[in-house]
């Protein structure tokens, strides 16, 4: 499966365009290390990694342009920065100002937080809670992941406003 070389992994289509059958893979790399927030695995094409590594940081420098002015809210990454509400509130708050008034908010009420910020986001903009309160309440330093998948949401809804 791995053509013999340990650690890495293929994946194979076999139709093209004109529905022949042909073998393409892609080969990646797991890494060794994760609880320094290294990906599970990377691309062994340098250029590939750059283009996802750009993705990540474009998105965040979004984020940030969005919530700069916002008390509370400095964004660094995509866990803790996130971590109490305040971040998630900002990016909507930026984008509908009248559905709530952020000033009102501190970080300490984490739970009501999360609930306004995807509540809002839900029932004004259409954007599906991904993420669960309970879940974001409980963690302390939330999976980067699953907020990057939920601000992707919030900026494919609100790439073409101001």
């Amino acid at each position: 499966m791995n053509g013999g070389r340990m650690g890495m992994m293929r994946y194979s289509t076999i139709n093209n365009k004109n529905n022949k059958q042909q073998r393409v893979e892609t080969t990646v790399s797991p890494t060794t290390t994760v609880g320094n927030n290294a990906p599970i695995f990377q691309f062994t094409d340098p250029a590939l990694n750059a283009k996802a590594a750009t993705v990540k940081e474009q998105l965040l420098q979004w984020c940030q342009s969005k919530t700069m002015e916002y008390e509370n809210v400095q964004i660094t990454n995509f866990s803790t920065s996130w971590s109490d509400g305040l971040a998630f509130c900002a990016l909507i708050h930026h984008f509908l100002p009248d559905a709530f008034d952020y000033n009102q908010l501190t970080p300490q009420n984490r739970k009501n937080n999360f609930e306004l910020a995807f509540t809002v986001a839900d029932e004004k903009a259409g954007i599906a809670p991904l993420l669960d309160v309970e879940d974001m309440v409980a963690m302390k330093r939330p999976d980067w992941k699953c907020v990057f998948v939920y601000v992707q949401s919030v900026y494919r809804r609100f790439r073409n406003c101001q």
